[in-house]
Order: C-alpha cells, then structure tokens, then sequence
C-alpha cells in the first residue's frame, strides 16, 4: 500500500518545481509498471499529487517573481490576472483546453502564480483535463512500456522537446507582452526588459 505513496510524493514532487522535468504521468506509469499497481488508482493518486504539486507552485510563484522580476512587469502580470479572474469561466474552459493537449503545464502554473491568479480559479479544471489527459497517457504508457528502461531513455524525443520549446514560447509571450497596453489601448507591445 506505501506504493501508491510513492506515486503521490513522486508526482508531487515533479509538479512543485518551477522548471521543465519529467511528466508526472511518467512517474505514474513507471511506479505502476515496477510495482504491479492498480492503474485507476495510480492514475487518481497521481493526478491528486499533481494538482497539489501545481497548487503550491502556484502559491510560492509570487515571491520567486518579486525576486526576479521587475516591478513593473509584476504590476502588468497581476493585472491581466485580475482581468482574467473577472472572466472566471473563460479561466475555466482555458485551462481545461490547455490541460488536454500534451504541452507542460508548468508555464500555466508560473503564469498565473505570477499573475497572482488565485489558484481556485483554475485547480478544478486542470484537475479534469489533468485526469483525462493522464489517463490516455498512462494508459498508452502501460500499454507500450512493458519495461522501464525505454519510460526512462524515450523522455528525449522530438514529441517531448517540441512540446517544451512550444510552452516556453508560450510563458516568454505570457511574460514578455505589454498585457496593460494590449488591453487597455488596444496595442500589441513587447517588452524583453523585465528581469530586476
């Protein structure tokens, strides 16, 4: 039973972390396969551990971005936080559509933590789409990774790094865009000088 622990603190882990790692379906599938466990319940555990991973990133988000980002640039990002939490289904059905394709989420999460967008604003709807898509990926994963060895050396391929660069393209347009300007004035500006 201290197995599916395993996949709670393992897919806690890897979704608390600001930075781009392993998927957490990755861990699912490997704890699942190596310890013979049951696939539903992995699945529920691991996507539990997950949203409470991305629940705290984007808690602890704040305080890394007014360390590391200009003032300024934080006012802007908290104001199309507060604009996007005026629309809270449209946040909703976002995060939803985001959570269903297979790009990273911790962008999504860095973003909103830096817009200070409150986390039960999107947390229902990441845990859906999160369940959803996980499940297809655990699910392909226990059926095509009958050994270990090829979860841990197949993280490095194009699927993966393109879905990477396409979710860093997708954070630096979050952070780099004049967001005030944009919907304030109606003007489309970029603004690269951010960090303090």
């Amino acid at each position: 039973m201290w197995y599916y622990l395993l996949v709670l603190i393992g897919s806690f882990l890897v979704d608390l972390v600001p930075f781009f790692g392993p998927p957490a379906w990755t861990v699912m599938v490997f704890f699942q396969m190596y310890y013979h466990l049951n696939i539903w319940i992995v699945l529920l555990i691991g996507v539990t551990g997950s949203t409470i991973g991305r629940y705290m990133l984007s808690l602890y988000m704040p305080r890394l971005s007014a360390r590391f980002i200009k003032e300024q640039k934080n006012a802007d990002l908290q104001f199309i936080g507060q604009k996007l939490a005026a629309n809270n289904w449209k946040i909703h059905l976002f995060v939803l559509a985001y959570t269903l394709v297979p790009l990273p989420s911790t962008p999504l999460f860095t973003a909103a933590g830096v817009a200070k967008i409150r986390p039960t604003h999107i947390i229902p709807a990441f845990f859906v789409g999160k369940f959803t898509s996980d499940m297809v990926m655990v699910l392909t994963g226990n059926y095509v990774a009958d050994n270990s060895e090829t979860i841990l050396s197949g993280y490095l391929n194009w699927k993966n790094i393109s879905g990477t660069m396409l979710g860093l393209l997708l954070f630096a347009l979050f952070l780099f865009i004049d967001w005030r300007t944009l919907l304030q004035h109606k003007k489309f500006r970029l603004n690269f000088n951010i960090w303090k």
